[in-house]
């Protein structure tokens, strides 16, 4: 599972011209599933969405998470995270989950956020999407949960 995070002072999420989600500081994910993840890598996600340590102190150092800091959570949906493009011209998408696999998962990282956190955004799995953000510092991380191999 592959997420990539942006801290940021505001995000919105527009589905044909209509605002399906919006917050104000916290972060904005895209989040990718890959072909052998589990309930067990949505799980560890969200631990580490939540618990990583990237919004400042009062000393201006990145010492505090998104629960320490009391920010939003913005979770989109992106399997093109999961490309492969180390050749050619063009990606292959056949690390990602298959479609349904990667609504399953995602529905469950979006629960478990909502267990840690309470409110979740969400944009809309799936749907073209227009993602409006202004990324704050800028910061933006990778993080990576390794697949298991004989997950479905």
């Amino acid at each position: 599972m592959i997420a990539l995070l942006q801290r940021v002072s505001e995000a919105s999420v527009s589905v044909a011209g209509q605002t399906v989600a919006r917050i104000g500081p916290g972060l904005l994910v895209f989040l990718a599933v890959e072909r052998g993840d589990g309930p067990a890598q949505c799980r560890r996600m969200v631990e580490r969405i939540v618990g990583y340590r990237i919004f400042p102190d009062p000393a201006g150092r990145m010492n505090r998470s998104l629960e320490d800091s009391g920010g939003a959570l913005l979770l989109v949906s992106q399997f093109t995270l999961a490309a492969d493009t180390r050749k050619g011209s063009r990606p292959s998408f056949t690390p990602a989950a298959p479609p349904e696999t990667g609504r399953r998962l995602f529905e469950a990282v979006v629960a478990h956020a909502r267990e840690r956190i309470g409110d979740v955004q969400t944009g809309v799995f799936g749907a073209h999407m227009a993602v409006a953000l202004v990324n704050d510092g800028p910061v933006t991380f990778e993080l990576r949960v390794a697949p298991d191999s004989g997950a479905a």
